[in-house]
């Protein structure tokens, strides 16, 4: 399955997100890798961008793939919350496999070896 775009839409300013529905994530940080600038860095979760929504630093939108165990390419799965980072102009979307259940305590843990850095709130959807 190919990966497709979405609707271009900025979260910060029009809150259309868009949750319950099939979200494709280009995964650029697989599971395992280690982060660009600072190689100590392992990511213990799949990382990348939904192409076609811009984020609010003109990048297009960064989001976790959480409940996959294994390295993906891409990801289609549902947009249960978003990690607002209060010290910084980026927010992460959490993206996981349809129908599973998720707390906003198991989201941080699972993001904590990068938002540990933020002052963060989890707004689940």
């Amino acid at each position: 399955m190919k990966p497709t775009s979405r609707r271009k839409q900025d979260a910060k300013t029009d809150n259309h997100f868009p949750y319950r529905h099939p979200v494709t994530v280009i995964i650029d940080r697989l599971l395992g890798s280690t982060h660009p600038d600072f190689p100590k860095t392992r990511y213990p979760v799949n990382y990348g961008y939904i192409p076609g929504i811009p984020a609010s630093d003109g990048e297009e939108q960064d989001a976790y793939v959480l409940g996959v165990t294994k390295p993906v390419k891409y990801f289609t799965g549902e947009l249960i919350a978003m990690i607002h980072r209060k010290n910084d102009m980026e927010d992460k979307w959490v993206v996981v496999p349809f129908h599973t259940h998720w707390t906003p305590e198991t989201i941080r843990e699972q993001t904590a070896f990068i938002e540990q850095y933020f002052d963060t709130t989890v707004l689940m959807l």
